[in-house]
C-alpha cells in the first residue's frame, strides 16, 4: 500500500472514526483503525463491536492495499503536523510496519493485518428514510439529557425512536427518560418512516451522531432493522447495534388532566433557580416552588449552609400550591426550551408536572416532584 492524502482531509476523517475506539482494549485489533486504499480513495474504519464508523476521502494511490494501525497514535501524529501538509502512507517490507511521511517527519507505526479486523455486518436494513440534519440534531439534543445512566435498567440507556399517529398525521418521535424526568420531541414523519419498528439507540451512538451532525451535512439517510441502525452522512457511515429491550409505555406517565397553568419568563426563572440552588446540598438539590396568584416564591433550605428565597412575578391564577423539584433537572429542561416563556402544567405536590414552550409545542417534558 502506498498512498498520499491531504492532512486536513485525513485529520477530519480520523477525528470522526477514532472516537469510537476505546482507549483500553483487551483485543489489540480494536485499538486500530483500518485503512484501505483503492479506486482513488482512502477508506478509514473503526469499531468497538457495537458501533462502526467508516469514512472515505479522496487520495492519490500509487499502490492499492490495506492495513490497520493504532487509531489514537495516528490521530495524534496527523493532528500535530502543519496545516497544508501532504501525508504519505506506505507499507514497508514484511515487518508489519507502516511508514508515515510528511515534510521532514518520519514515523514507523506497528500494524496488524486487515484480516483480523472485525466487520459489523449490518444485514438487511429494510426501513429507509431521509431526515434533514437540523431535524435529527433537534430530536437528539432535546432528549439526550434525559437518558438514564443506570445500567440495571439498560432499556432506558438510549433514545427511543419511533413513529406515532397524532390527529391523523404521522410523526417521528424521540423519547428518553431516567424515571425522574421524561423528554419527548416529535416532527412530521419523513417519507418512508411509516411502519418502522420502534428502536432504542444506545447512549454512545447518540453522542457520536450529535458530533457528526454538527460537522455539517445537509441531510442524513437512516436505515434500520429491529437490531441495527445505519446513518449515512456526506462520505461517512455510522452503523450501530440497537438496545435489545422493550421501552416502557411512556404515554402512561404523561399526565393529561393537569389544570393548574403557570407561565414564567424562561430566562428569569432559570436564573432564579440557579441562584437559590447555590446553597442546596449536592445530594438533594431540592428547590420549593410556592405559587399564589401572580407570584412564585422559590425557596431552598439546607441545614448545613442556610436558606435562600427569591420571588418572581408570573402568570398564574389557580389555587395555591407548594411543590418541590430537583434544581438541576429544572435547569436542564428550561435550557431545552426555545421560546421566551415556559408553560408548567401542575396538578398537586405529588404528581408529575408537564413543561413546554407553549400549549401544543413539539417538545414536551415531564418532571417528577420531590418532597420538600
Amino acid at each position: 500500500m502506498r498512498v498520499t492524502v491531504e492532512r486536513a482531509a485525513l485529520l477530519r476523517a480520523l477525528g470522526h472514526v477514532h472516537r469510537v475506539v476505546e482507549r483500553r482494549n483487551t483485543i489489540p485489533i480494536l485499538s486500530n483503525v483500518l485503512l484501505r486504499a483503492e479506486d482513488g480513495a482512502l477508506r478509514l474504519k473503526a469499531t468497538d463491536l457495537d458501533i462502526e464508523v467508516t469514512e472515505t476521502i479522496p487520495a492519490e494511490i500509487t499502490e492499492a492495499g490495506s492495513t490497520t494501525i493504532p487509531a489514537y497514535v495516528i490521530y495524534d501524529i496527523v493532528r500535530k503536523l502543519p496545516d497544508g501538509a501532504q501525508v504519505s502512507l506506505e507499507m514497508t517490507g514484511d515487518l508489519g510496519q507502516m511508514q508515515l511521511r510528511s515534510g521532514r517527519s518520519r514515523f514507523m507505526l506497528q500494524s496488524l493485518p486487515e484480516s483480523d479486523f472485525p466487520d459489523l455486518a449490518a444485514g438487511d436494513l429494510p426501513h429507509r428514510f431521509t431526515v434533514s440534519a437540523a431535524d435529527l440534531k433537534r430530536l437528539i439534543e432535546k432528549t439526550q439529557f434525559a437518558i438514564s445512566t443506570e445500567e440495571t435498567r439498560y432499556y432506558l440507556n438510549g433514545i427511543y425512536l419511533h413513529t406515532a399517529d397524532v390527529s391523523g398525521s404521522p410523526v417521528l418521535r424521540a423519547v428518553a427518560t431516567d424515571g425522574h424526568r421524561l423528554a419527548r420531541v416529535e416532527l412530521p414523519a419523513p417519507h418512508g418512516a411509516e411502519g418502522m419498528p420502534g428502536v432504542i439507540i444506545p447512549r454512545k451512538a447518540v453522542a457520536e451522531i450529535v458530533k457528526l451532525v454538527e460537522d455539517g451535512s445537509e441531510s442524513v439517510q437512516i436505515e434500520l432493522s429491529p437490531a441495527k441502525i445505519r446513518l449515512t452522512f456526506d462520505g461517512l457511515v455510522l452503523t450501530s447495534k440497537l438496545i435489545d429491550g422493550t421501552f416502557p409505555d411512556y404515554q402512561r406517565v404523561i399526565p393529561v388532566g393537569n389544570d393548574k397553568l403557570l407561565t414564567v419568563e424562561r430566562g428569569d426563572f432559570a436564573k432564579a433557580v440557579d441562584r437559590v440552588s447555590t446553597i442546596s446540598s449536592e445530594r438533594g438539590r431540592a428547590v420549593k416552588l410556592s405559587l399564589v396568584e401572580g407570584r412564585l416564591t422559590l425557596t431552598v433550605n439546607n441545614p448545613d449552609s442556610g436558606s435562600a428565597t427569591e420571588e418572581i412575578e408570573v402568570d398564574y391564577d389557580a389555587g395555591e400550591i407548594d411543590i418541590g423539584f430537583n434544581a438541576r433537572y429544572l435547569l436542564d429542561i428550561t435550557a431545552q426550551l426555545d421560546g421566551d416563556t415556559a408553560l408548567f402544567k401542575l396538578a398537586d405536590p405529588g404528581s408529575p408536572t408537564v413543561i413546554q414552550d407553549r400549549e401544543g409545542a413539539p417538545a414536551l417534558y415531564v418532571l417528577m416532584p420531590m418532597r420538600v
